[in-house]
């Protein structure tokens, strides 16, 4: 393999990431405050077709981010109003979220089906782009793709060093006691959901603006559902994420490699099984260890003492 080819493997690789990245480091957080939300392939549904449809309306990039974000964090309120004020069982309504997004994308895009768009444009860094084979991997990018490297460290930083962080794990960990010492978990825990929620719907824009211009139903393909595990592969640690997203875009880039030149004499189909399988497979290895990161209320329903 020639090194023009290997660094131009290794660019869709970065772009097979990106939406797992943006999708999952939401859910880390939002994990973290001890809600899990298993909605996300839905949101992630509504934020690609939202900024699809902006985007075709408008043409304008920075509106068509916003409104993907938006509509993401407008299910995931939907969702935090469900499982933090009525008390649903989270694991349910985040199911029943996901099938009402499928309907509701397929509906608000129904019109949209095959009608191209432009391309989010990439942002070429004078001087830098220009590097031979490094230059179009690392300074050649869509704004996403720098967004989610740069949201990654952030929130790494965030949860760890800084007071707010701090809270927020407190609220994962024990809200009992977090809300002994003063702090309002349930708002705690809104904003978690409802920043999740924002990263779902921009992870789902990248889908239908950068990695495939154009709408078709139920795009995402089960991303959704990839980025939640990667939250269990990484042990809710983000400095772990970032290894699941290459490792899990690498094999569904790999795969359709191995499929256009033939290099496996299997069937097409269980090629593009290899993702998913994968997924199971890590989930498999996971669950079979001793000992897990989880936070010690993930999933469980707080009401504040009266």
């Amino acid at each position: 393999m020639s090194p023009e080819l290997f660094v131009a493997v290794l660019a869709t690789v970065v772009t097979a990431a990106t939406p797992l990245l943006l999708a999952a480091t939401g859910e880390l957080v939002a994990e973290r405050a001890g809600v899990l939300n298993l909605g996300v392939e839905g949101m992630m549904l509504v934020g690609a077709v939202a900024g699809f449809a902006t985007a075709l309306g408008t043409g304008n990039a920075p509106l068509a981010l916003l409104a993907a974000a938006l509509a993401g964090a407008g299910l995931a309120a939907l969702f935090a109003l469900l499982v933090l004020v009525l008390l649903a069982d989270q694991v349910v309504s985040g199911l029943a979220l996901t099938i009402f997004a499928v309907g509701l994308s397929a509906l608000a895009g129904a019109g949209l089906v095959g009608t191209p768009v432009e391309r989010l444009p990439r942002l070429d860094l004078p001087g830098l782009s220009d590097l031979p084979l490094l230059g179009p991997l690392l300074f050649g990018q869509d704004a996403l793709v720098y967004l989610a490297h740069l949201a990654l460290p952030t929130v790494a930083w965030f949860l760890r060093a800084s007071r707010a962080g701090r809270v927020l794990r407190a609220c994962g960990e024990n809200p009992e006691a977090a809300h002994a010492m003063g702090y309002r978990v349930r708002l705690v825990r809104t904003l978690a959901v409802l920043f999740g929620g924002a990263m779902a719907g921009l992870g789902g824009a990248f889908l239908s603006l950068a990695y495939t211009p154009f709408w078709i139903e139920e795009m995402t393909a089960g991303r959704g559902w990839i980025a939640l595990a990667l939250v269990v592969f990484a042990a809710w640690r983000p400095a772990r994420l970032l290894l699941g997203a290459y490792l899990f875009g690498g094999v569904a880039i790999l795969q359709l490699h191995a499929q256009s030149l033939g290099l496996l004499p299997v069937p097409a189909q269980l090629l593009s099984m290899l993702p998913y399988l994968a997924t199971v497979l890590v989930l498999a290895l996971v669950a079979g260890g001793r000992q897990t990161a989880a936070p010690a209320a993930l999933g469980r329903p707080f009401l504040p003492p009266r």
